[in-house]
């Protein structure tokens, strides 16, 4: 399927590494120019050498932009989006994903840090705002958008604090979906599962401690308690993220997709 992107850009936060990288990559196979955007250079610069080497074999790909941003500054953010767009010409694709993997508060209500809550809610909820804030006027102007807010399973259920972020961030998306919908510009939600990244291995080891288990052996129960009997790949989330990018997905706007392998056991009408 042609996904009629190619000539057109994306701004990526979070996107040095896991899922934010591996969409960088998958919309850079389909020829769009890719900006990667976290708060760290030296780890930018070694993600984009990485995607650079994986697209040189691929006719077309787009160009990828390492820039730094702090997605709690709204100047940063605004900068850091000018930068994109003045580079590509235009930025039509927002993939919203810098925050702290599985939330900075975890623990039981006696033990949770109400400024912890603060921090999280500052940096993915209101983080993802700012940066829909500031590429609106580019999409609007284009007469084309896509935002992809990378959400959480943890929003689905009761099982963390933590997860009142997601649930914050679907509210958003359905908002912006109303509010954009008219300049041809649509926001989604994807909420993606038990996926192979770096930090995923800290949530095992984290969890083997506390059940007395081996790190292996908390992977596998996560993977049979998995429909698909297996732990999702990075790529998996880029596929999702580059449809829901295209044109392709223009009469889907406002949603929440569930993209893990059936994990939710959930009804969702």
């Amino acid at each position: 399927m042609d996904l009629q992107l190619k000539g057109k850009s994306a701004f990526i936060t979070g996107g040095s590494m896991g899922i934010g990288k591996a969409a960088a990559l998958e919309l850079a196979r389909e020829g769009m120019d890719v900006a990667i955007a976290a708060r760290r250079m030296p780890f930018l610069e070694e993600a984009a050498a990485e995607l650079r080497q994986s697209l040189a074999g691929v006719p077309g790909a787009g160009r990828i932009l390492p820039v730094v941003v702090d997605t709690t500054d709204m100047a940063s953010v605004e900068a850091a989006m000018a930068m994109a767009a003045e580079a590509f010409g235009r930025v039509d694709v927002l993939v919203n994903g810098a925050a702290h993997p599985g939330g900075l508060v975890r623990s039981e209500l006696d033990e949770a840090d109400p400024q912890g809550l603060l921090q999280d809610i500052d940096i993915k909820v209101v983080g993802y705002f700012r940066c829909a804030k500031a590429v609106a006027p580019y999409m609007r102007q284009g007469g084309y958008g896509r935002i992809i807010n990378i959400g959480g399973l943890t929003g689905r259920g009761s099982k963390q604090i933590s997860g009142m972020r997601n649930v914050a961030i679907v509210h958003m998306t359905k908002t912006l979906s109303d509010q954009l919908g008219p300049h041809g510009i649509t926001v989604n939600t994807i909420h993606p599962g038990v996926v192979e990244t770096p930090h995923i291995h800290e949530l095992y080891a984290k969890e083997a401690a506390k059940q007395g288990l081996t790190a292996a052996e908390v992977e596998a129960n996560y993977a049979k308690a998995t429909p698909i009997r297996r732990v999702l790949q990075p790529e998996e989330m880029g596929w999702l993220i580059a449809f829901l990018a295209s044109p392709k997905s223009g009469s889907i706007t406002g949603e929440s997709i569930g993209c893990d392998g059936g994990l939710t056991r959930g009804i969702f009408l």
